[in-house]
């Protein structure tokens, strides 16, 4: 079993435009609403390649079935936190013209106090069932900024076989790696963030990696786009170019990657192997459109044309 927990998820709202007119008047060609948040998706998206997946989080009212429905005719398990408040919604406006997507986030709505230990005990719960956990997404107002490192600490405490991978940015990200997760996947941008730096090269990207590794990190792995990606182990660190495949939408694409990831070392891979399986994940999930994520089958036939190069 592997674990996901969302703490914030959001119902995101596509909006197609001719050209958009920053300041003026843009009329919508389509619209969307799609249930979402990155414990969401990597917990699908585990449940699209065969792995017994959990997600576990809040979850408001109203809305918050557009959330629930990617969950039914699945074998993905949901437990969750009931909020009486709607799930917040994230506008997306595509720019038909230029494919250029213009994304404007709401924060979500507080967290009472005793609805995090809920949550949290939950969280500890499934730990105990998990060889995996994975910490990711954003956290709404009044949750504290260290809840990943409280967690990575409580979950090393509680179930000291279940390893955490955490996906997150800014001071989330920067207190998280004081508890001394087992692996992280910050893309390019957030990597920069984390060490107030450009990342404008694999050289420097594998810089960052190595010193991450020297605190006590496992395994980091970046998303760098269409750049590609890079993971780092005590073994060595591969850099994997972009693969050619007809990009749809970009929308969970990283947390495929993480499903793919998790899947390799499920199976007892490491390394580079860890690296394709995520690799194959995330360029078949942008083949599809929505929230789609993994084509399950595409996945497993780009396995084999991963091109990996060592690095250092």
């Amino acid at each position: 079993m592997i674990a996901a927990l969302c703490l914030n998820p959001c119902v995101d709202k596509t909006v197609t435009v001719e050209a958009f007119c920053y300041g003026g008047m843009n009329r919508v060609k389509a619209a969307r609403e799609d249930g979402s948040g990155k414990g969401v998706n990597v917990a699908l998206a585990l449940d699209q390649i065969g792995e017994e997946a959990v997600c576990v989080g809040t979850m408001g009212v109203g809305n918050g079935q557009v959330v629930l429905q990617r969950f039914a005719g699945t074998g993905c398990l949901g437990d969750w936190v009931k909020m009486d408040v709607p799930v917040r919604v994230n506008m997306k406006v595509l720019d038909a013209s230029t494919g250029r997507i213009t994304e404007i986030n709401e924060p979500g709505s507080p967290l009472a106090p005793e609805t995090l230990e809920e949550v949290m005990a939950k969280t500890l719960d499934w730990a105990r069932k998990s060889t995996y956990m994975v910490l990711t997404g954003s956290t709404p107002p009044g949750c504290p900024l260290d809840i990943y490192e409280t967690l990575t600490h409580r979950i090393r405490e509680a179930a000291p076989e279940c390893r955490v991978l955490l996906d997150a940015e800014g001071e989330r990200l920067r207190l998280g790696l004081r508890a001394k997760p087992y692996m992280i996947k910050p893309n390019q941008y957030e990597l920069e963030l984390l060490c107030g730096r450009k990342m404008d090269s694999l050289e420097a990207i594998d810089g960052a990696a190595r010193d991450l590794l020297d605190q006590g990190i496992a395994v980091v792995a970046v998303s760098m786009g269409g750049d590609g990606a890079y993971l780092a182990e005590k073994d060595g660190a591969w850099f994997a170019p972009p693969m050619q495949v007809p990009v749809r939408s970009t929308v969970g694409a990283g947390d495929s990657m993480v499903a793919g990831m998790l899947h390799a070392l499920q199976l007892g891979l490491t390394g580079a192997d860890v690296l394709r399986h995520g690799v194959a994940a995330a360029s078949s999930s942008v083949t599809t459109e929505g929230t789609k994520l993994i084509d399950a089958g595409l996945y497993r036939r780009l396995l084999d044309r991963v091109e990996l190069r060592p690095v250092g």
